[in-house]
Parts: C-alpha cells; sequence; structure tokens
C-alpha cells in the first residue's frame, strides 16, 4: 500500500467521532502551522475550509480548540501537492485564518511559510532529494508566482538523504540558529493587484475621512503594501508591537487607510481581507535602508513578512515614493542589496532591477529557516468532515 493510500484509510478511520488528516506542523521563517498533502483534503473548498478552521480551533481568540497559536503569525496553514504542469516540482496554497475569524484567507500569499514548503515535500515523499542540496521550482497558487527554493539534504549512514534543519543560519525573530533556506523569487510584481504600482504612480495622495490627505505608495512587488511615512500618522515608527497594538487610535487611522488604498488599487472591499497590509517607514536608525513597522492588517508583526520586506525594499529603490524619501544608502545599481529594519532586527533582500526599466524588478533573493516540529494525525470533529461522504473520483484521484 503506498503511503498516500494508508492514510486515505486512516483518514476514513478515524477515531470514533473524529476524522485523522496526516500533518506536519512546521515553521517556515517568523511563522508556524500545520502542512497538509492537499490531495488528502476535501475537494470541495466549502468543506475544506471548515476543515481547516476546526484544526486551527478558530474562530476563538485563543484557538484553545485546535492548533493555531491566537495570533495572525501563528493561524496559518500549508497546502501542498505534486505539480500539475511543467516546469514545476510542487504547488502550494497558503491559508490565512484570524484566530477571531470564520474565514480562510487564501488570496494572498506567505513567504515565511513558503520556506517549509520544499522540507514539506521532501519529508512525505513528494520530492526525492539526489544531492546534498536540492532545489525546486514551487508555484504559490494563491497568486500564481514561482520561487526556487534550495534546501540542504546531506546522505545518512545509511545513504538515505534527508532535511537538515541544523545549520549556522540566523534570521532575526527566531531563536538560534538553523540550516539555510535559499529563495528565489522570479517575476513577483503585481502578485494581486497585476501591477508593481497599481496606481501606475510611485506615490498617491488619498483623502481619508477625518485625517485629510494622506501621501501614500502603493505597491506590490509579491505582497500588495500601503507605505505610508509612520510621523503623518502621529507616531515616530519606531514603537514596538504591543505599543502599536494597545494604540487603537491608531489602528483605527490605518484601518481606514487601508480601505480607502485597497479601492484605489482595484482590491475592492478590503475589509474582509488580509491586504493589503499596512506599512509603516520611519528612516533607518541601525544601519539598513528603511524602518518599518507593518500591521498584517490590524496586528502588528513582530518583524516582517518574506513579501512585505521584498516589496519594501522595492520601494525604497523606486525614486519618488515614500519609502524612498526616508531610505537610506545605494538604492541605484542593476543589483541591490537592501536591509529593511522591523522590530526583531533587520531583512536581508537583493533585487535585480533591468537596466532597461528602472521600474521594472526581474528577480529578488533572500534567505529563510525552517525546522519540522511535529508529525502525526491532526483530528477535526466527523460532524465537520466524514470523509466517508467523498466522492469517489476524488478518492480515486487521491490514490492514484
Amino acid at each position: 500500500m503506498s503511503a498516500i493510500a494508508a492514510a486515505l484509510a486512516r483518514r476514513a478511520a478515524g477515531a470514533g467521532s473524529q476524522t485523522a488528516i496526516p500533518s506536519l506542523f512546521m515553521r517556515g521563517g517568523t511563522s508556524r502551522g500545520p502542512f497538509f498533502d492537499a490531495r488528502l483534503l476535501p475537494e470541495d473548498p466549502y468543506t475544506r475550509d471548515a476543515v481547516l478552521l476546526a484544526a486551527l480551533g478558530s474562530p476563538d481568540p485563543r484557538q484553545i480548540d485546535g492548533v493555531g497559536g491566537a495570533h495572525p503569525l501563528t493561524s496559518k496553514i500549508g497546502l501542498v501537492r505534486p505539480a500539475r504542469g511543467a516546469d514545476i516540482d510542487i504547488e502550494w496554497t497558503f491559508a490565512q485564518i484570524q484566530p477571531g475569524g470564520d474565514a480562510v484567507d487564501t488570496r494572498a500569499n506567505c513567504g515565511n511559510m513558503l520556506a517549509a514548503v520544499v522540507p514539506f515535500a521532501v519529508e512525505t515523499g513528494m520530492i526525492t532529494p539526489t544531492g546534498d542540496r536540492t532545489s525546486a521550482r514551487v508555484l504559490t497558487r494563491n497568486t500564481g508566482m514561482v520561487a526556487e527554493i534550495t534546501v540542504a539534504t546531506p546522505a545518512g549512514p545509511g545513504g538515505e538523504r534527508y532535511v537538515s534543519y541544523e545549520g549556522t543560519a540566523r534570521i532575526d525573530g527566531v531563536p538560534g540558529t538553523a540550516a539555510a533556506v535559499e529563495i528565489g523569487f522570479l517575476d513577483t510584481a503585481g502578485s494581486v493587484t497585476g501591477a508593481l504600482l497599481p496606481t501606475d504612480r510611485v506615490r498617491d495622495t488619498v483623502d481619508i475621512p477625518g485625517q485629510g490627505r494622506v501621501e501614500v505608495t502603493l505597491i506590490d512587488n509579491g505582497q500588495p503594501l500601503v507605505i505610508v511615512a509612520a510621523e503623518r500618522l502621529g507616531v515616530t515608527g519606531y514603537e514596538t508591537p504591543a505599543e502599536i497594538d494597545a494604540d487603537n487610535a491608531l489602528k483605527e487611522r490605518v484601518e481606514a487607510l487601508r480601505l480607502v488604498c485597497g479601492a484605489a488599487m482595484g482590491l475592492g472591499d478590503v475589509g474582509p481581507w488580509n491586504y493589503p497590509k499596512m506599512t509603516l517607514v520611519a528612516p533607518p536608525r541601525h544601519g539598513g535602508a528603511l524602518s518599518t513597522r507593518s500591521l498584517i492588517p490590524r496586528v502588528c508583526h513582530q518583524s516582517i513578512g518574506v513579501l512585505a520586506a521584498v516589496t519594501a525594499a522595492t520601494a525604497c529603490a523606486l525614486e519618488g515614493s515614500v519609502a524612498h524619501d526616508l531610505a537610506a544608502g545605494d538604492l541605484a545599481g542593476p543589483e541591490i542589496d537592501v536591509s529593511i529594519e522591523h522590530p526583531s532586527g533587520a531583512f536581508g533582500v537583493t533585487l535585480a532591477r533591468d537596466p532597461e526599466d528602472r521600474r521594472r524588478f526581474t528577480r529578488s533573493a533572500l534567505l529563510r529557516t525552517a525546522r519540522l516540529l511535529m508529525a502525526g494525525d491532526l483530528y477535526v470533529p466527523r460532524s465537520v468532515w466524514d470523509p466517508t461522504t467523498t466522492p469517489v473520483s476524488t478518492a480515486q484521484e487521491i490514490a492514484a
């Protein structure tokens, strides 16, 4: 019996009133959550979302009846499967759940959780490593973005290769060191909005009720961001995440700005969604290019998201943007190293710019780490999903 067929049989057997779903619980970058073989979940999106909400324990701010961590950074899920098209090795879908919310958002993406996709694929046999380093091309189904990811896969005493999680790489926001996960993003402009600059301008002025006219940069190079000078919103930009989370008046101003900017970016009513992310910027204090405070979208990030860092770095390199006005360092060359400061340290991004078009960025490269934390079956109530009712065609696809 194949591993997938065995998992299917175990899922069907469940545990009395519960359904067992094979899962790996993983940290990717500064985020963590359960990863699933997407082929082992319900085909129907409504039922699948009900399963994911039950798995994390939402809606409940504590997520006490699931494995969610009661914070947006630890209320994330990865759904992975072998690729179904040429030139791609693995497909994945990122799912964001707000602890107190009852919706599963698969419209945006997450570069931190992306760091755990190839390790998951190797651990589950979707990819067979053949050398000390294993690379794979990964398609993010949320946005159509493609990344090339490389992980360490040394040989054990018996010759079998495995994912190594131990190493000397360090990322701010995660204690200790680990093996490097190298991520190279290809053309990521317009991941959600369809254009690097959704309004075709590096700077916009928007009218916000009660706040007047606010200058912003609306940009999407892997993550839709609203970049605004922190000073314009009445803060320094150097506040701690706890201070920002406790400032309800500030969060109300930020949310009012987000709603107007979301519409200006062509995203419609973004009230229910987790994008655009809000990025408050200030001059750097610790030798980087720019200081940031990122809201996701109503809670302050303890550091900054991977693709938010890529997009903020891109904004630094665009003359005339709000970020460029405050940024430090040489940001004019065809290949630029940009360090984005955040509450836990800094995030380094290397950008490649098209020499023929200074507004086009062809590649971004960065380093993350990941770790497998736990493996086993995650249980949800059988009343949420009874796999014995799974259509036969779906079961055959899984077992194939």
